[in-house]
């Protein structure tokens, strides 16, 4: 399985609720960034912008902040939760847990390009997805760093039964690649958003994507 999930980086909720509208009849899943400023050098949407979502589909938040269990713990709904593993620590871990239990909602791990994988070893058996992060968080159009395609084969063949994301210069081209790798989320921003027909953006990404992974053309 691939799936791509358009990645929507904004700053007011009206343009969130313009871009998931672009995509929301192609896609079973949307993934919203969120920054603080202080994590990243950028600041996006807050909480305030994110409640009562538009129906019919899933979201994914994307926590490039400081504290991600202050946020997180403001979220109501079964919604997937990814965190930097360069902000956890066992403290906030043993919250961010006891938020998601409480809520329902599941937990997944982000890992930055120059973070190794071993930073994921203390919380990777509790978590169903690890995101590699193939920019620098942060902006959106940044080139794609073909270098952590290592990291996506070590997660892919140490933990066969996790799903892998790849976050950052997704187009067809680094679908192919990514999912070669064992990547089988693409989370897809400028190349979807750009593009004069989003719906087509898509479909194109999740065939390359198919391709690399070898189970269709």
């Amino acid at each position: 399985m691939v799936e791509v999930v358009p990645a929507v980086l904004v700053k007011s909720r009206e343009e969130l609720l313009e871009h998931i509208a672009r995509v929301r009849e192609s896609v079973s899943v949307v993934h919203i960034d969120i920054m603080d400023n202080e994590f990243v050098p950028n600041k996006t949407i807050g909480l305030e912008s994110l409640s009562e979502l538009p129906d019919g589909i899933s979201y994914e938040f994307h926590w490039m902040v400081k504290n991600p269990e202050r946020w997180i713990a403001k979220i109501n709904g079964n919604h997937l939760h990814l965190v930097h593993v360069e902000t956890i620590n066992k403290k906030n871990w043993e919250a961010l847990t006891k938020i998601c239990v409480r809520s329902g909602c599941r937990l997944g791990l982000v890992l930055n390009p120059e973070t190794s994988i071993e930073k994921l070893e203390p919380y990777i058996k509790e978590v169903s997805r690890v995101v590699v992060m193939a920019v620098h968080p942060g902006f959106y159009g940044q080139k794609y760093i073909s270098d952590v395609e290592e990291k996506i084969r070590a997660l892919r063949t140490g933990f066969p039964e996790l799903e892998v994301e790849v976050d950052g210069g997704v187009n067809p081209e680094t679908a192919e690649r990514a999912c070669g790798a064992g990547a089988n989320f693409l989370a897809a921003a400028s190349a979807v958003y750009s593009a004069k027909n989003p719906r087509e953006a898509i479909e194109n990404i999740s065939a390359a994507g198919r391709h690399g992974a070898g189970t269709g053309e």
